[in-house]
C-alpha cells in the first residue's frame, strides 16, 4: 500500500462514518486502495462497541470461513480488500442479526460508486451473498472492465447448509484467483 491511497480511502470512510453510523475501518493488513481483487459482504455483524475492522481476522465464523476459502484459492492477502454492501452496523447495540431493510440496501448500494473510485488496481469483484449481488449492475457500470463473481456468503449459516455451498464459493474464488493471474 502507499501512504497516499490509504488516507484517501480511509477520509471517505470517516465522512460516511461522521453522521454517526458505525463504520467499521479497512483492515490495514489488506490491499486497501492497492487491492486488485473486492470481496463485498453484505453488512457488519453486531460486533462489540469498540473500534472495528472488515477483516478476515474478526472473531466470527463468517471471517474464518472466508479467510480458509481465500488461503485455499491462493489469492494473496495484499490483493484484497472486504468491504460490505451496506457497509455500517445496522443493529442495535447488545442486539443480535437482523434482516437489513430494503432502504438500507438502496443506501448502500449508492455508496458503492464512491468507494469503487478509490481502488485504482480493481480487477475483480466477488459478491458474496444475496445483498450483495444485487450490487451487479452498479459495479459493472462503474467498472466495466473489472470480473465480477458471485458466491454464496461465507457465513456458517449458509457453509454448513450443503456440500455445495463451499463448492461454489471455492469455484468463484478460484476463478477470480485465475482472472487476477492474467490481469
Amino acid at each position: 500500500m502507499t501512504d497516499a491511497a490509504p488516507t484517501r480511502l480511509e477520509a471517505w470512510r470517516r465522512d460516511l462514518a461522521a453522521g454517526g453510523r458505525r463504520v467499521p475501518g479497512f483492515d490495514p493488513a489488506d490491499g486497501g486502495a492497492d487491492a486488485r481483487l473486492l470481496i463485498l459482504l453484505e453488512t457488519p455483524g453486531p460486533g462489540g462497541d469498540g473500534p472495528r475492522l472488515v477483516s478476515r481476522d474478526n472473531a466470527t465464523g463468517t471471517a474464518r470461513n472466508l479467510s480458509r476459502f481465500l488461503a485455499e484459492a491462493g489469492i494473496a492477502r495484499g490483493d484484497t480488500i472486504l468491504w460490505n454492501a451496506v457497509p455500517w452496523v445496522v443493529h442495535a447495540p447488545g442486539a443480535r442479526n437482523r434482516a437489513l431493510r430494503r432502504g438500507e440496501i438502496a443506501e448502500g448500494l449508492a455508496l458503492l460508486p464512491g468507494f469503487l473510485s478509490h481502488l485504482p488496481q480493481l480487477r475483480a469483484v466477488v459478491l458474496a451473498g444475496r445483498v450483495a449481488r444485487e450490487a451487479r449492475p452498479i459495479v459493472a457500470a462503474a467498472r466495466p472492465g473489472a470480473w465480477i463473481g458471485e458466491m454464496p456468503h461465507p457465513s456458517p449459516t449458509y457453509v454448513c447448509t450443503s456440500p455445495a455451498v463451499p463448492a461454489a464459493i471455492r469455484a468463484t474464488l478460484r476463478e477470480a484467483a485465475s482472472r487476477l493471474a492474467t490481469a
